[in-house]
């Protein structure tokens, strides 16, 4: 059996990350959908609400799976019995990025292949943060996010608002 592991803080999960999921999938016996939460960034929702989002976003789909983690991704993989990292190409610039963290992995677990799929055509524009940027300025992100997370999004939104918390949540 391969499992394969789809770390990311997933802040929050958008078409881009379904779509690799649901690809990935068809490629291993099991995707597990990892959501980090001790990344170096500011994030707009908490963990839990991650994770929450991202179970709601692939409910139905047997083959995948989602966890939290807080450790070192390969030290995850391990826990997990994972044998794969799955990551997503968007851009160019992506590459160098991924390139990077996938040698690095390697040097800490030689067992533990990355592997990574470039997205479809559709989402290459689409990250967390610009969806975050929209959403915020109140723009239109239904076509990006599961209709969930729109509304997820849209409620976090103006209970910052109605808080003032200043917009230290942006990364």
């Amino acid at each position: 059996m391969v499992r394969a592991f789809f770390p990311g803080t997933f802040d929050p999960i958008h078409y881009g990350h379904v779509d690799i999921a649901k690809r990935a999938v068809r490629l291993f016996d099991e995707l597990i959908v990892a959501v980090y939460d001790r990344p170096l960034k500011s994030l707009l929702f908490s963990p839990e609400e991650r994770l929450a989002l991202a179970e709601e976003a692939f409910a139905g789909i047997p083959k995948i799976r989602v966890t939290g983690y807080s450790k070192l991704t390969v030290d995850a993989c391990r826990d997990e019995d994972a044998q794969v990292i799955v990551r997503g190409l968007r851009v160019f610039s992506d590459f160098e990025f991924e390139f990077r963290m996938a040698l690095a992995n390697h040097r800490l677990v030689k067992d533990i292949e990355s592997i990574a799929l470039i997205t479809h055509e559709e989402h290459t524009f689409i990250s967390s943060s610009t969806v975050k940027e929209i959403a915020m300025l109140d723009g239109d992100v239904s076509s990006m996010v599961p209709p969930h997370v729109h509304i997820a999004l849209k409620n976090k939104i103006a209970l910052l608002e109605n808080h003032d918390v200043p917009n230290a949540v942006r990364d």
